[in-house]
């Protein structure tokens, strides 16, 4: 009997090393598939790690611009992993089109993209130098439009006509490098579960703007001229900068500014805001779905003490299918509300209260902001784990756009 059992546990051990050899076999074919897979990309889309070694400058800048970032933070694997776990998550490649355009060429190795995103710590590129400069053109009859790629034949596109000859890539001249419509393919129209028409529309009527009739394109304040080199040694000349400023970066102090009227009536005191937007599309674009703009006015009275604050929250509220209120753009069925700034409009807000008592002067403080992420707590907490900073991750801060600051007396 006991040589029986022997044999029995033996049979069990062997059948259970099996399965795990047979489980290690299938994950290393499993990782060198991925690295074969990730071979291929890298030959087609250059890391950008190569194109350092002659476009230092450009590298250097792009290297701290949210492009750079565009697969790597924890507010994109969160929030990833919450669309495969949707019913929507099916299309593994829909978060890439635009955070890893490339991915358009590779459908077969999405999973590639997924995993590399998920690790922390990609080596993949998400949005950098070959996924831009090898836009042949972009089709706009496409929604949202679409990149098309010339790969192949070693040619960079750019906005120069005289690019330094070398041997690593030939460069060609791209009108579609000085319009906005090299831009647009990724930054027009966000994926939802549903088709919602214009209300998707994250830039708004961007191009019925003034800024944009007077002939400017988003180039010109997101890609800023400034002199320097486009290649190392080159001689200097206009080139554009590549740190991408927006909502992170000086230019967010250009998005907007705030007027501020104050009138003291005995026990009422009226406080009216004037919003205005000075950029040529929605204030805020609207993807992500919680991305949202705040007026603060807070009115201090004795010993500087907060006597009165309220709020206006600029953004756009989506449901889901269950018609709960959602900030995942792959939920989003519809549009509950709708505060959004449109292009260059001048919003004005008007807030009433007592007239502090008890103190000769009052403060009024106003302070317009992007506001930090929101959403379900699990979406939250996910990201405060993975963030190396914790619940100190920049994504958790506001971001002052505008301020005001005004001492105000207490009429008699």
């Amino acid at each position: 009997m006991r040589n029986r059992r022997e044999l029995f546990r033996g049979i069990a051990i062997s059948a259970a090393l099996f399965v795990i050899a047979l489980a290690s076999y299938g994950v290393q074919q499993s990782l060198a598939q991925d690295t074969k897979a990730q071979s291929t990309i890298e030959k087609a889309f250059p890391s950008s790690s190569k194109c350092k070694r002659c476009h230092e400058r450009v590298f250097e800048e792009w290297e701290t611009s949210p492009l750079a970032r565009s697969i790597h933070t924890p507010t994109f694997r969160a929030a990833l992993d919450a669309y495969l776990a949707s019913p929507a998550g099916k299309d593994k490649a829909l978060c890439f089109r635009c955070h890893a355009p490339h991915v358009r060429e590779f459908a077969d190795h999405a999973q590639v993209f997924v995993t590399q995103a998920q690790s922390g710590e990609p080596s993949l590129d998400g949005v950098a130098c070959a996924q831009c400069h090898l836009i042949k053109q972009v089709d706009r009859t496409k929604q949202p439009p679409e990149p098309k790629y010339e790969l192949g034949n070693k040619t960079m596109y750019g906005p120069y006509k005289d690019a330094a000859q070398n041997l690593a890539h030939q460069s060609m001249e791209s009108p579609l490098f000085r319009k906005s419509d090299l831009c647009l393919n990724c930054h027009q129209v966000v994926p939802a579960a549903a088709e919602l028409g214009k209300s998707n529309d994250l830039l708004g009527n961007w191009d019925q703007s003034k800024a944009v009739k007077s002939g400017k394109e988003c180039q010109t304040c997101h890609m800023p001229e400034q002199v320097g080199e486009s290649a190392n040694g080159e001689a200097k000349r206009k080139v554009a900068n590549h740190t991408f400023p927006g909502r992170i970066g000086q230019l967010r102090q250009e998005a907007a500014k705030l007027e501020v009227t104050t009138k003291v009536e005995g026990e009422k005191t009226t406080v009216t805001v004037a919003v205005q937007s000075l950029v040529p599309h929605n204030l805020p674009t609207t993807h992500p779905g919680w991305a949202s703009v705040v007026l603060d006015l807070d009115i201090k009275g004795k010993n500087l003490k907060t006597v009165f604050s309220e709020k206006r929250i600029y953004g756009r509220t989506y449901a889901d299918a269950k018609g709960q209120k959602t900030v995942f753009d792959f939920e989003a069925i519809k549009v509950l509300e709708e505060t959004v700034l449109k292009p260059e409009e001048r919003r004005v807000e008007t807030f009433t209260l007592p007239t502090p008592k008890d103190t000769k002067t009052f403060d009024v403080e106003a302070v317009l902001s992007y506001a930090p992420v929101t959403g379900p707590a699990t979406f939250l907490q996910r990201i405060e784990a993975e963030s190396s900073k914790g619940a100190q991750d920049p994504v958790f801060q506001a971001i002052p756009i505008a301020k005001f600051n005004e001492n105000v007396p207490v009429a008699k």
